[in-house]
C-alpha cells in the first residue's frame, strides 16, 4: 500500500483563483468601502466583479461553469483539492491509501468538520456523495467521470473505502473537481437555493441578476479566510467591470474580458495586473451529428479556414496562448499540435468541393459573452475567403444557449468557453454531448491510457487526441488568458487557474 503524506492546514486553503464562467449578468450592489486609490487599508471584505453569473445554485444539474466558479473551494470541499501546478493535494482527507494494484483507496478523513448547518462531516458523507453523482439525481455530464466507482465502504465515522472497476489514472484528479463535492444528506433538497458544504463560506445573499454576497464561517474547519465577506458581483459587459473598478465600487475585476483596456491600467500604481493563463479553450464548436459538419472534410476545411493568430491578435489582443488541440499545457498529455491545419483557405476551399459543399450556408450560434462576440466576427470573415457563409444568430447565456446548443443540439457552429478541468473526455468520449462526436475510434484507447500506468496513460492519451485532431472534431482558436485587475492592496490572487473554482479563502488586503 502507498501512503499519500498529509499537509499542513496553511497550505490545504492556499488554492489559486481560477477562471470565470461561461455565463451572462448585471447590475451589482455597493462595493466593500475601499477607496478608488487602492490604498491597501484594512477592510472586512473584498468584492469581485465578473461578467457571468450562475442559472441557479446547483451544478449537479445545471451545466456552465459560472456556478462551480462561485461555490467550489469557498461553499463545497473535495477529499483533494488541485494546487496552482496542477497537483493533487489533501483537503478534507488528510491522507489515502492506494492498494497495489490500484483499485482500491482508503481515505482518512479531517477530524473535526462540519457541514454549514451544523451536521458533522463523517465517511457516510463521502459514500452518499459519491453514490449520488452515480444516481439519476445528478444530471450534468461530468457525472461520467464516477462511472469507474465500484463500490463505497463506511470503516468508520474517518475512514472510508472507494474500490474502482479498475485502474484509474483520472479518477484521483477528478475528485478535486465538482463531481467530488461533498454534500450532507439533509441538505440537498433545494440545491437550487441552498448551498450546504464544509467550505470557508457560507451563501450569505443571493440577489439574482446582481450578486453573490458570501459570509465567512466562524467554525470553519481549516484556515479561516482572510476577509468577513467576499461579494461576487456580476455585469453585463466587460467596460461596465472596469468601470466599476475605477470608481471603488469594486475590488477586483477577475478573468478580465476587456483586454483593450488594460493598457490604460498600466503604470498606474493604485492597480495591480496579473496575466496569467488557464485552462479554458476557445471553442469553436461544430455539430458533428448532423450535416454539414457530419462529414470530416468539412470539418478540416473549417480548421484550414481559420487563422488562429490572427483570430487572437484581432479578438484578444493577442492575450492568450495557442495549443491546436483541445488540451492545455497543464494536462500531462498534451502535446504542441499547432502545426496540424496550416491557415490554407485554398486546401479547404478543395475540401469543400472534395465533399460537395461549395458555397456552404451555415447559423453560427454565438452566445452573449464578450470572448464569443469578440471572435464571431473575423470567423465568419475568414470562413467567408473559404467559401463558406456562416450567419450569426445570437443566443442569451446562460438561458438560451444552454437550452439550444448544449440541451437539444440544435445548432451547426457555436463557440463557447471550455473550462473545465481535464474535460477532453466529457466532450469526445460520448455522443450524447453536444459536440456530437462519435467516440467509437477513441473509447477503447481512452480506457486503455486510463488503466495503464503513467507511461502509458500520457502516450494512450497523446493518441487519443491526435485521434480526436485528425477528425477535427472542433476548433480551439485559443487557450483562454487568465487577466486579474485589482486595487494594489488586495493580495492573495494568483495569476493562473487550473480548476472551475474562484477561491477567495486566501484573499484579503495588505
Amino acid at each position: 500500500m502507498r501512503r499519500i503524506p498529509v499537509r499542513s492546514s496553511a497550505a490545504l486553503l492556499l488554492t489559486a483563483l481560477t477562471l470565470s464562467a461561461c455565463s451572462a449578468g448585471s447590475g451589482g450592489q455597493s462595493g466593500s468601502g475601499q477607496d478608488g486609490a487602492g490604498n491597501g487599508q484594512e477592510s472586512d471584505g473584498v468584492v469581485v466583479a465578473l461578467t457571468g453569473e450562475p442559472a441557479n445554485l446547483d451544478f449537479t444539474t445545471t451545466a456552465g461553469a459560472a456556478i462551480p466558479q462561485a461555490l467550489m473551494a469557498n461553499v463545497y470541499e473535495g477529499l483533494v483539492e488541485i494546487d496552482q501546478d496542477g497537483q493533487i493535494q489533501p483537503l478534507l482527507a488528510e491522507s489515502w491509501a492506494i492498494s497495489d494494484d490500484r483499485t482500491t483507496y482508503t481515505f482518512t478523513l479531517q477530524p473535526g468538520v462540519t457541514f454549514s448547518n451544523g451536521e458533522a462531516f463523517t465517511a457516510d458523507d463521502v459514500k452518499f456523495s459519491l453514490e449520488r453523482v452515480k444516481s439519476d439525481a445528478w444530471l450534468s455530464s461530468l457525472k461520467t467521470k464516477m462511472d469507474v466507482v465500484d463500490g463505497v465502504t463506511v470503516l468508520s465515522d474517518t475512514e472510508v473505502r472507494v474500490q474502482l472497476s479498475r485502474p484509474s489514472n483520472a479518477w484521483l484528479f477528478d475528485l478535486g473537481t465538482p463531481v467530488g463535492a461533498m454534500f450532507d444528506e439533509s441538505g440537498v433538497a433545494d440545491l437550487a437555493s441552498t448551498a450546504i458544504g464544509t467550505g470557508p463560506f457560507t451563501v450569505q445573499a443571493w440577489n439574482r441578476g446582481e450578486s453573490i454576497e458570501l459570509a465567512a464561517r466562524t467554525d470553519y474547519w481549516g484556515e479561516a479566510p482572510k476577509v468577513e465577506t467576499a461579494t461576487l458581483r456580476y455585469f453585463a459587459d466587460a467596460v461596465a467591470t472596469t468601470n466599476a473598478l475605477r470608481s471603488g465600487d469594486v475590488d477586483v475585476v477577475y478573468n478580465m474580458q476587456a483586454p483593450e483596456l488594460l493598457p490604460t491600467f498600466a503604470g498606474d500604481d493604485a492597480f495591480q495586473v496579473l496575466e496569467g493563463t488557464s485552462n479554458g479553450e476557445v471553442m469553436l464548436s461544430m455539430n458533428n451529428a448532423r450535416p454539414p459538419f457530419d462529414d470530416v472534410r468539412v470539418r478540416q476545411a473549417v480548421l484550414h479556414a481559420i487563422d488562429r493568430q490572427a483570430v487572437l491578435d484581432t479578438a484578444w489582443s493577442g492575450y492568450g496562448t495557442l495549443v491546436g488541440a483541445p488540451v492545455p499545457p497543464t494536462d500531462p498529455y498534451y502535446e504542441d499540435l499547432n502545426n496540424a491545419y496550416p491557415y490554407d483557405p485554398e486546401k479547404a476551399r478543395a475540401l469543400l468541393a472534395e465533399a460537395g459543399a461549395e458555397n456552404l450556408d451555415i447559423t453560427f450560434t454565438v452566445p452573449t459573452r464578450p470572448y464569443a462576440t469578440a471572435v464571431s466576427e473575423i470567423v465568419v470573415s475568414q470562413l467567408a475567403e473559404a467559401g463558406i457563409n456562416a450567419t450569426i444568430e445570437s443566443a442569451e447565456f446562460p438561458a438560451v444557449w444552454l437550452d439550444q446548443v448544449f440541451t437539444r443540439h440544435d445548432y451547426d457552429m457555436s463557440v463557447v468557453l471550455a473550462v473545465e478541468s481535464r474535460d477532453l473526455l466529457t466532450m469526445f468520449n460520448n455522443p450524447n454531448y453536444y459536440l456530437g462526436y462519435d467516440n467509437a475510434k477513441i473509447k477503447d484507447a481512452a480506457a486503455a491510457a486510463d488503466a495503464a500506468d503513467e507511461a502509458g496513460y500520457i502516450s494512450g492519451m497523446q493518441q487519443v487526441v491526435r485521434t480526436i485532431n485528425d477528425d477535427a472534431a472542433a476548433n480551439v482558436l485559443f487557450l483562454f488568458p487568465n487577466i486579474v485587475v485589482a486595487k494594489a492592496g488586495v493580495t492573495g490572487l494568483p495569476a493562473n487557474s487550473v480548476t472551475e473554482a474562484l477561491d477567495l479563502g486566501s484573499a484579503g488586503w495588505q
